[in-house]
């Protein structure tokens, strides 16, 4: 009689899946739209509800154009970095930059709408300069949100 080995079946943890989108385009508004494309691709391929795809949408054209208008100003457009992960219950969106980071903008009178409108549709803003200049924010969204089917 053969011997049979015991098997042991481990739940697999599925901490995050291996579909990260990551974009560095030069910060110039037409690159916005190319950006706002791979994202309508990309919550197609994972099947993201549309409400959820709107938000991520208008939040990262949002940042980007932040980027675009206020990174660079010496006119010579630097890159405008973008990466998409997907988690098991969120998305996570970080947009960054490599110009002047966070501060008041000589541009601009006061605040711009921007940043609070991220704030209030994603479930988690993160605003963070980055060493040797630029900065970073991460947007997380939950992939099922109150009322929607799962």
């Amino acid at each position: 009689m053969a011997s049979q080995a015991q098997t042991q079946l481990r739940p697999v943890e599925l901490h995050r899946q291996e579909t990260d989108v990551k974009l560095s385009l030069p910060a110039r508004p037409e690159n916005v739209a190319v950006i706002r494309h791979v994202l309508g691709a990309f919550a197609e391929a994972l099947r993201l509800p549309d409400p959820l795809v709107e938000d991520l949408r208008l939040a990262v054209t949002e940042a980007c154009t932040n980027v675009v208008r206020h990174a660079y100003p010496d006119g010579s457009p630097g890159p405008v970095e973008v990466s998409l992960r997907p988690e098991v219950d969120v998305v996570e969106v970080v947009v960054a930059d490599r110009g002047r980071g966070v501060g008041r903008s000589a541009d601009t009178a006061g605040p711009g709408l921007g940043l609070p409108l991220i704030a209030a549709i994603a479930d988690a803003v993160d605003l963070q300069p980055l060493p040797g200049g630029g900065s970073r924010v991460a947007m997380t969204f939950a992939r099922h949100r109150r009322g929607e089917a799962a």
